[in-house]
Order: structure tokens, then sequence, then C-alpha cells
């Protein structure tokens, strides 16, 4: 498992490398990402409880998407501006990496440490785009190598 949990961190690294960067990021990293995280998920439980995992987490995306989406159109700007495919991309690939529980409080807390690393790093250099698939990237990142030091099973507890 921690051969499986090495690549998914250095594709993480690959994500966050290339968002930062250019804000582009080669699309096949994130069902690469998908796929690695699902197949942890599942060496730590059965596959029923990952698909309903994956299901419920997909839900939850789905909606944070659609109240974005409500939130745009009532504000009348341009998706284009507001959240880039990759985003996306990752939001739906990383839905099946952990239990309901644990991924909804990993999102949100992605989510904010996203937002204080944007603070802290757009003082220095002005960026009309936040590169958030890269700094979730980072955030998922470190909470894989600490399941290295840790016994991870409270990731996947159902």
């Amino acid at each position: 498992m921690w051969c499986l949990k090495s690549i998914l961190v250095i594709v993480f690294a690959l994500v966050l490398y290339q968002d930062f960067k250019s804000r582009l990021v080669y699309w096949f990293l994130y069902p690469i990402m998908g796929v690695l995280a699902f197949t942890i998920q599942l060496g730590n439980v059965p596959l029923e409880i990952a698909f309903t995992n994956f299901g419920f987490n997909l839900l939850f995306v789905i909606l944070i998407l659609a109240v974005s989406a409500a939130y745009i159109k009532f504000r009348n700007l341009e998706l284009k501006n507001t959240i880039g495919l990759g985003d996306v991309l990752f939001f739906i690939f990383i839905a099946g990496a952990f239990s309901i529980v644990s991924f909804l409080v990993l999102f949100v807390f992605s989510l904010v440490f996203s937002l204080m690393l944007h603070l802290v790093l757009n003082n220095r250099k002005k960026q009309a785009t936040v590169p958030l698939a890269g700094y979730m990237s980072l955030f998922f990142g470190v909470v894989y190598i600490a399941s290295f030091c840790y016994n991870d099973t409270f990731l996947y507890a159902y």
C-alpha cells in the first residue's frame, strides 16, 4: 500500500507544480489520482462501502459545484473566470479517496488551507487566478504523507 501512496503523492506533486507554474495541468493526472486514491481506499474497506463513500462524496461535490454555479449566475460572473475545468476534475476524482465524514472534513479544510495559502502567497505577487487544484493537491499530499507515519484506518472508517 505504501507504494501506491508514494505514487499518489508524486501525482499530487505534479499537479501542484503544473498548476502553480502555468495554471495548466495534464488532464490524465486527475484520473490517475482518482484510481490510485480509490484503490488505496479499497485496501481498507469492502467494495460496496467504497462505492457508497464515493457516491455520497460525489453528491457533496455536485452540491458544492451547484451552489457555486448559482452564485456565479446570481453575481452575473463568467464561469470561465471563476472556476477552472481542472479544479472541477480534481473535485470529482478526489471524491473516491476517503470515507464520507473524513472526506467532508478534509475537503472543507483543504479549501480553507487553499484560501489561507493563497492570501499569504498573493501578498508577494498579485495573481488573477488561484491554483486551487494545486493547493488542494498539496494539502491531500500532506495527508497521505502523514498516513505513512500513523495508522490511517481513521481515514476510511465507516
